[in-house]
């Protein structure tokens, strides 16, 4: 016979056998693993239950509010159109994307007030905050 996993068995009286409890009169243990009383020690009570975990779940908050399917417009400072373009450039999202200042061009960006600009510049097709705008326009650039 050859040797295989399912012809491999322990050896003769090397193991014990399961206690089987709750099964039947003649079944050691008086309360079979459930406790005494209680929604426990009823018939179709989950293993969950009794682990605790019924607990857990009732304590979770629920979600308020909603979430909103807008995505967040990607973040570009005046400083950093500074650093990567020179007089007269032409910024737009395509543009960004190429040097490497947002992610996807498909996503809508805004550009920051943070930092300085020396540079006129011509920007399209970003949202610009009030501060932004005036520095862009204070060094001869355009906003369209």
């Amino acid at each position: 016979m050859p040797l295989t996993l399912h012809t491999i068995h322990p050896k003769t009286g090397s193991t014990k056998g399961k206690k089987r409890i709750g099964r039947g009169l003649g079944s050691k243990g008086t309360y079979s693993g459930r406790g005494v009383k209680g929604q426990g020690a009823r018939s179709g009570v989950s293993g969950l239950q009794k682990l605790g975990i019924r607990q857990v779940m009732l304590a979770t908050p629920k979600a308020r509010g909603f979430k909103s399917r807008r995505p967040d417009a990607q973040v570009v400072n005046v400083g950093d159109l500074s650093k990567q373009f020179g007089a007269g450039a032409k910024v737009s999202p395509a543009i960004l994307e190429k040097k490497g200042l947002i992610g996807s061009s498909v996503l809508p960006v805004k550009i920051l007030a943070a930092g300085t600009i020396s540079i006129a510049i011509t920007l399209t097709d970003c949202a610009v905050s009030a501060a932004a705008k005036e520095k862009i326009l204070a060094a001869g650039g355009t906003v369209v």
